[in-house]
């Protein structure tokens, strides 16, 4: 982090500072009014910020015709504290460690994903009338911690902006905090987050089969691709 910091231009120290002063989520015209600067120059300024991890991107919630605005957010403006830094930095070095040393890198991320996933799961609240492990019933419904609720809090709580459709068997993710170690290694860190909602899943009761991470599938965020199987009833 403090590298990071020491390597940005003047230019880009300015607007990392207007994120940081508004301490929560600002526009790219926001940005460009504040400082005067073109659309399309604070518009690169705030990607390249997010490029270095300084700051997060997420899409603002639709208002009317078109697609909704991107905002942005400073690591500290989002609360991410020295203790949560060191602990990406060390998940970084360990996608960078299984990319070099494993054989497979995507089946080795992939099984721990599923015992991180699995046991962030059984240490969360569980879903009303039942207990981590407990398989619904036949023909119990409750729409309230159905499967796809539950994976898209966790992942909320993980800090991955999930964005589900109407039916949550897509889910967008606007944010992902091993950004710049999944640009680097899709293989692994990737992996590690599908192996993660599997692990999630299982631990619920669920068939994980079907599961599918697509990375960087469309501008500004990896989809979950949920089968109907597991996303649990609407």
């Amino acid at each position: 982090m403090d590298e990071a910091l020491a390597a940005l231009s003047p230019a880009l120290r300015r607007v990392l500072d207007v994120l940081e002063a508004r301490g929560g989520e600002v526009t790219v015209n926001e940005v460009a009014a504040e400082l005067g600067l073109h659309h399309n120059t604070a518009r690169g300024s705030l990607d390249a910020l997010v490029d270095a991890g300084l700051v997060v991107r997420s899409r603002q919630p639709a208002r009317g015709r078109g697609r909704p605005a991107w905002a942005y957010t400073s690591v500290a403006g989002a609360g991410i504290d020295e203790r949560t830094r060191d602990y990406l930095a060390l998940t970084t070095a360990f996608a960078h460690h299984v990319a070099r040393t494993s054989a497979d890198p995507a089946a080795s991320a992939r099984q721990i994903g599923r015992e991180w996933g699995a046991a962030m799961a059984a240490t969360a609240e569980p879903p009303t009338g039942s207990a981590p492990g407990q398989r619904r019933a036949a023909g119990a419904v409750d729409p309230d911690r159905a499967a796809r609720t539950e994976v898209v809090r966790m992942l909320t709580r993980g800090g991955f902006g999930p964005e589900p459709s109407a039916d949550a068997t897509r889910v967008a993710l606007r944010r992902c905090p091993l950004l710049e170690a999944a640009r680097s290694h899709p293989e692994v860190v990737c992996q590690v987050h599908q192996g993660m909602v599997e692990g999630m899943l299982t631990v619920r009761g669920e068939d994980p089969t079907g599961v599918r991470l697509l990375p960087f599938a469309e501008p500004g965020a990896c989809v979950l691709l949920l089968p109907d199987a597991v996303a649990g009833p609407a």
